[in-house]
């Protein structure tokens, strides 16, 4: 019975020894799977991009229109939107004070100007007599002459007073520096007015605009005086307005690290008003030819930035790479380890992983922007 025992334990191991055989050859290791990519071929372009900058509408000439001395507002020839014309009067001040100091400055200097012209009446007289010899002693024509030049020094000192006066009577009417429309109005008749900081009135010419921009550091060289922009506005949608750059300030603002710039916009019709904020199509374009795949083409991680490139095993090369100008589809790169006709990924994706087998398919660059 123990024979029989045994010939079936050694049965039983036969079979199950084939049945794991039997397993181990299902399970043999098999080759890694492949990756198939679709490529494309890269290849130098130039890109052409655009921004959007936000710029401000002003006056050609803006003027807030302050009082030059203590006085009243007597009278208020213009209201705000009324158009006026270069020195056309606009207000008239009242300042009783200085009619008075200028009456009696007035007085003062033609008092003054008959004690010059006695003083230098007399010293001429002198002078004359002095000729004779013996007849006028030196020190007395040494005192006509000092009497003569303090009266005249005094006589200009008069004229001065009076000429200041007169020009303070001069503040007094206020007409307009410039042809322009009044934009704001502060004060009524009656009103004190003097020394303080809100203007009483404000001018704008609105027939020509300055359009002014801040351009980033970073885009600067791609502008030149007399280049053409184009603009919206939000309150007329739907219309483009275009201008030439007219004024760049050559330097960067050193809080916002931008340039200046300005553009001068004919306003005949008065349709864009200043203070309006617009949206500035900024276009730029590369100045030479660089590298240039799809935004896709990309590939952003925590070590860098990479392209993957296929070499000729068909295996994945992950590119370090610096970018540079983009636009919606495309964007420039630059790398000293890739070369035209390099092959690269078009979609690239971290699963594809740096030295793994792929198999390429080519593709067939599509859209209009930069070849792709």
């Amino acid at each position: 019975m123990s024979k029989k025992f045994y010939t079936i334990v050694l049965a039983s191991s036969a079979l199950l020894l084939a049945m794991g055989c039997g397993e181990g050859a299902k399970k043999a290791p098999k080759e890694s799977a492949v990756s198939q990519v679709e490529t494309l071929s890269l290849q130098k372009q130039k890109l052409d991009s655009e921004i959007i900058l936000p710029g401000e509408l002003s006056g050609f000439r803006q003027v807030d229109v302050h009082a030059k001395v203590d006085s009243y507002v007597k009278t208020l020839k213009v209201d705000i939107g009324d158009q006026v014309r270069t020195g056309q009067l606009l207000v008239e001040l009242d300042a009783p004070e200085i009619i008075a100091q200028l009456a009696a400055a007035k007085s003062r200097f033609h008092s003054q100007e008959a004690k010059y012209l006695a003083s230098n009446s007399n010293y001429e007289r002198i002078l004359k007599t002095s000729k004779v010899e013996g007849t006028i002693s030196q020190n007395d024509l040494d005192q006509a002459l000092a009497r003569k030049n303090g009266d005249n020094a005094d006589l200009e000192a008069a004229r001065a007073a009076y000429q200041e006066l007169q020009s303070m009577r001069g503040y007094l009417t206020i007409h307009a520096p410039f042809d322009g429309t009044v934009a704001a109005r502060n004060v009524n008749i009656g009103t004190f007015v003097g020394q303080r900081e809100e203007p009483l009135l404000s001018i704008i010419e609105q027939k020509k605009l300055r359009l002014a921009v801040s351009i980033p550091e970073a885009y600067t060289g791609y502008l030149n005086l007399g280049d053409e922009l184009s603009f919206r506005v939000n309150s007329l949608p739907g219309e483009i307005f275009t201008a030439k750059i007219s004024r760049m300030s050559g330097a960067l603002d050193l809080r916002l690290r931008s340039e200046r710039v300005e553009l001068d916009i004919d306003n005949e019709n008065k349709r864009l008003l200043p203070g309006m904020i617009t949206e500035i199509i900024l276009p730029i374009n590369s100045r030479s030819d660089n590298f240039i795949v799809p935004i896709s083409s990309i590939m952003n991680t925590t070590e860098g930035i990479y392209v993957i490139k296929i070499d000729k095993e068909n295996r994945a090369v992950w590119v370090p790479v610096s970018t540079g100008l983009s636009n919606s589809n495309s964007i420039e790169i630059f790398s000293n380890d890739l070369q035209v006709n390099d092959n690269l990924v078009s979609v690239a994706a971290e699963e594809i992983r740096n030295g793994s087998k792929t198999n390429p398919i080519p593709v067939k660059p599509t859209g209009q922007s930069a070849g792709f």
